[in-house]
């Protein structure tokens, strides 16, 4: 390696490589941390549109205008009153949208994944109408 480099290389060159991959890796760790900041903001909020936040944060950050935009719409108050369902179904819609962003899981959930292990008899199976008795 000297006679293509025409120097020897010590330890100071090794550490100088070794400070300079730990500063890539900071910029790049710190890049990704600020491109998803708009998304956490808005989870924290229970943003009903927390997931388009999040990945609009993502995605805009080359660009550097829609992730504004995305930053901005993290911190919008929004009441919303969807008409499919009723405003306690909506805060509990939100609510749960907000856990599975989080990675957290809800009450429903849980008992929902317990019940899908449990096997249904035969007799009460869904669909399957009884026979009436002559």
């Amino acid at each position: 390696m000297q006679t293509l480099l025409g120097f020897k290389i010590d330890f100071w060159d090794y550490a100088t490589f070794a400070v300079l991959a730990l500063l890539v890796l900071a910029g790049l760790i710190s890049l990704v941390w600020l491109a998803g900041l708009p998304g956490r903001i808005a989870i924290a909020r229970k943003h009903p549109d927390a997931e388009a936040v999040q990945m609009m944060g993502y995605a805009g950050f080359l660009a550097a205008i829609p992730w504004i935009q995305a930053f901005i719409w993290a911190f919008k108050p929004t009441d919303i009153v969807d008409i499919r369902r009723l405003p306690r179904e909506e805060v509990k819609g939100i609510d749960e949208e907000i856990a599975r962003l989080s990675g957290k899981r809800t009450r429903l959930q849980a008992t929902s994944s317990a019940s899908a292990t449990t096997p249904i008899p035969a007799d009460e199976s869904p669909g399957r109408t009884q026979a009436p008795e002559s």
